[in-house]
């Protein structure tokens, strides 16, 4: 499970691990949607690993499901499933039905692995479904950046986009840490919006003085 306020990247780990698993060896279903209860998440969970039905059956969806996953693992290939904003979710019968998923084993292990993202108020929803919660084998928390680390975020931001100058002086770092409370895409939008001003009006570096002014420039 991989919690963390809005902003601080959750979504860009999700896809960096779909990214790295190999497609020969895993059958990777990446629900970004989830909602309703046990029926829907299991069409939707079928859906995202290529079977579309309009079955409504939760048995015969269950025997689907539990069907294909074996032939995945009969085949070699891991059967793992992402959920990004699972706090979305608000039936407490869809925890419940994720949970019975991982009762797809053999004598050996688990046939299904879970990866739950979301923001913090997923905690207490898969702490209510104690199956569920017991099941949790790793828990991360994504947290907000430093001071320090915005200024090697920002850095890094440049450098990919070719800049090899300092483009925020030490006090606008400061800044614009204070002000995003070290959130990535907070950060993002401020920095850009600080570049912008200081190229609009000639301002290098950016200092506290161009970032206080983007601060208090009304929002149209």
């Amino acid at each position: 499970m991989l919690t963390g306020e809005p902003g601080c990247g959750k979504t860009l780990l999700t896809r960096a691990v779909v990214q790295r698993l190999e497609p020969n060896r895993y059958e990777v279903g990446l629900l970004t949607n989830p909602h309703g209860g046990r029926v829907d998440l299991l069409r939707e969970v079928l859906y995202e690993l290529g079977v579309e039905t309009a079955e409504s059956d939760r048995a015969e969806l269950q025997h689907q499901l539990h069907d294909l996953i074996a032939r995945n693992f009969g085949e070699g290939r891991e059967t793992v499933l992402i959920v990004d904003d699972a706090q979305q979710a608000d039936d407490p019968e869809w925890f419940e039905e994720l949970s019975a998923l991982l009762n797809m084993q053999t004598n050996e292990r688990t046939l299904v692995t879970i990866l739950l993202a979301g923001t913090p108020d997923l905690i207490p929803k898969v702490h209510a479904v104690r199956h569920l919660d017991r099941r949790v084998s790793i828990r991360c928390q994504v947290a907000p950046l430093t001071e320090e680390q915005t200024a090697q975020y920002l850095r890094y931001r440049l450098s990919v986009a070719g800049c090899r100058e300092e483009i925020f002086a030490p006090d606008a770092v400061a800044a614009i840490h204070q002000a995003s409370q070290g959130v990535p895409r907070a950060i993002n939008d401020l920095g850009d919006s600080a570049m912008m001003w200081a190229r609009l009006h000639q301002r290098r570096p950016v200092d506290r003085d161009v970032v206080q002014q983007v601060l208090s420039a009304p929002v149209s």
